[in-house]
């Protein structure tokens, strides 16, 4: 059974989903160039400042930016990111936090069930089912990970909206993978 595709993000939402590989570019320390790290810790700080980041209500997405940052805050942007996130879990108009469900096939019952995302990485299930589910859809803030290039059409027929942040980089990046 197909779930109806979610409404599409307004751009005047302050929320945001952010993919992992955000987190750590910012602070520098896997890839990207000094451009991409500079986009990435400019949008981390808006959120911070001015906006409210979407984590699932399992807090696996938490977890995850767990195993790069230090809860010091220190000594990058992306530690500074996830010790605000931790600092304001329980403050719902910063930090919300989004029921979603496993499902075994699909990895969470939010995630679209469409043909053209079968091959999605089930570790990055979690972003697009937290973004499908909550009532503002979301954008997801995307770094570097170029398999998500790839999938940028289907995401946004399924009512996803990712913000590529370095967008050039990862269209060169998905781009070289493809010729190989």
């Amino acid at each position: 059974m197909s779930r109806k595709a979610p409404r599409r993000a307004s751009s005047r939402t302050n929320l945001r989903v952010v993919d992992t590989n955000v987190v750590v570019i910012a602070n520098r320390r896997d890839g990207g160039s000094r451009i991409c790290a500079n986009a990435c810790s400019q949008a981390l700080r808006k959120i911070a400042k001015t906006g409210r980041l979407a984590l699932d209500s399992g807090l696996e997405i938490f977890g995850e930016y767990k195993k790069y940052c230090s809860f010091s805050g220190q000594p990058g942007v992306g530690d500074a990111f996830f010790k605000w996130v931790h600092d304001n879990l329980w403050r719902t108009e910063k930090v919300v936090r989004v029921k979603i469900k496993r499902h075994k096939e699909r990895g969470y019952v939010e995630f679209p069930d469409l043909a053209g995302l079968a091959a999605f990485d089930p570790s990055d299930r979690k972003f697009v089912a937290v973004a499908a589910r909550h009532s503002e859809h979301p954008p997801i803030l995307q770094a570097a990970d170029s398999k998500w290039w790839g999938f940028r059409d289907a995401l946004f027929h399924a009512g996803i909206t990712v913000e590529f942040l370095c967008p050039d980089e990862i269209e060169s990046i998905y781009l070289g993978k493809k010729k190989e």
